[in-house]
């Protein structure tokens, strides 16, 4: 039969919905430099403070576009990468601030995860070709390899002290997790293939601790990465870090395995295939429809009991663009079959046809809830849930569409 994958009414409807959510966002740069948290209906909330993360993410999405031939990407990628190479940068002590408040104070501490995005950024905005985004790239590679990449561990710290003077002995998935969707992107813009090694080391230690777990993986670890299968388990729908197995990392994971397999073609890890299918497998059995209603979980326990069970937008995204890498991967009509389960419940009920982009949380009744996240703070999950159905599983995002990659080869496996 012929699917959405490969149907080219539904790749318009793909590039379509890639357009209006680049309008969506448009307003969120800062007049000083980076991105701003948008609300509903799009407009900045300048109330908030300016976060490196979304800052990050905001660049690479407008990067992304600009690489597209969208008018007015570039500008908006332009005076958000100014924060980036501007008042978000520590000059003093190096590296990037979490946050500035709207009074300009930084925020205390220097986050792995903000750290990630910014290699990201760079690594997308050096690809459009974006002033300053190849200056701003080597530094944030050096700041990353001398201050979070653990070479003894094969993984990445999580978080500093402002002044990169004390570490954290907490360590997380979630940071690691869009490390190596960064490492994977500056190997294919900078050619250096040492981060897709490092990509790899990660990789395969989720691979293990998810194995050792059922294949629902722990976010949070000592300094030593022992799991700690406890911990916030009086907070469990903390924004960053939720207790238990958290879905949406999982289905997240299993589509990085398989860019990662691509990458390293043609000589993969030959575990990776099925470690994704089983992480994959285990998110969806656990968290689609779990409780008896539409919609993904947030988390669960250790046996696969809901706990948060509101419905998180990004889950879903993530979904959407893993069901359709699978597809491409393997052609099994399964996957396809999830791909369009996943995009039609967005479109029911994520999806806001009034003000545009996607409600970021719902209720476990599907109505829309702010108790984890209020607004819609940026367009990143979703924008690209709308591109990687289009385009093959390596080079990444920025790299692939650079090079001409956007619907060669839509929906097709080998």
């Amino acid at each position: 039969m012929t699917d959405e994958l490969v149907r080219p009414t539904h790749r318009l409807w793909l590039a379509q919905h890639t357009l209006g959510l680049l309008a969506f966002g448009r307003r969120s740069p800062h007049p000083d430099g980076g991105a701003r948290w948008l609300d509903d209906q799009g407009a900045p909330r300048d109330d908030l403070p300016t976060y490196t993360w979304i800052t990050g993410r905001m660049v690479h999405v407008y990067s992304v576009g600009a690489l597209l031939g969208v008018p007015g990407a570039a500008p908006v990628a332009e005076r958000a990468l100014a924060g980036l190479t501007g008042r978000l940068r520590d000059r003093d002590d190096g590296g990037w601030y979490h946050a500035l408040a709207p009074d300009g104070a930084p925020e205390p501490g220097k986050e792995c995860y903000d750290h990630a995005f910014v290699l990201l950024a760079a690594a997308s905005a050096s690809q459009a070709g974006l002033g300053g985004a190849e200056s701003l790239l080597a530094d944030a590679q050096r700041t990353f390899l001398d201050r979070f990449w653990d070479e003894e561990a094969g993984m990445c710290a999580d978080r500093w002290d402002t002044s990169f003077t004390t570490r954290d002995p907490y360590r997380g998935l979630n940071a690691n997790m869009h490390s190596v969707e960064a490492m994977l992107s500056v190997a294919g813009v900078t050619g250096d293939r040492a981060w897709m090694d490092r990509a790899a080391r990660v990789c395969r230690f989720v691979a293990d601790s998810a194995r050792a777990h059922s294949w629902r993986l722990p976010e949070h670890y000592d300094s030593a990465w022992t799991p700690l299968l406890e911990y916030n388990r009086d907070r469990p729908d903390d924004q960053f870090k939720p207790f238990g197995a958290t879905v949406g990392h999982g289905v997240e994971w299993s589509r990085l395995f398989l860019h990662l397999e691509a990458a390293l073609a043609p000589e993969p890890a030959p575990w990776l295939p099925d470690a994704a299918t089983r992480l994959f497998d285990r998110a969806v059995a656990d968290g689609w429809d779990a409780d008896g209603r539409p919609g993904f979980v947030y988390t669960t326990d250790w046996d696969g009991t809901p706990v948060v069970r509101d419905r998180l937008h990004w889950v879903v995204a993530e979904a959407i663009n893993a069901a359709a890498a699978f597809h491409r991967r393997t052609g099994h009509e399964r996957y396809a079959a999830l791909y369009r389960a996943y995009l039609d419940y967005a479109d029911q009920y994520l999806i806001d046809h009034d003000h545009g982009s996607w409600h970021h949380q719902l209720a476990p009744d599907n109505a829309p809830n702010d108790s984890v996240w209020s607004g819609k703070p940026d367009i990143y999950h979703v924008f690209q849930a709308t591109l990687g159905p289009r385009l093959p599983l390596y080079p990444m995002l920025a790299t692939a569409v650079a090079e001409g990659h956007l619907d060669e080869a839509a929906g097709t496996a080998d």
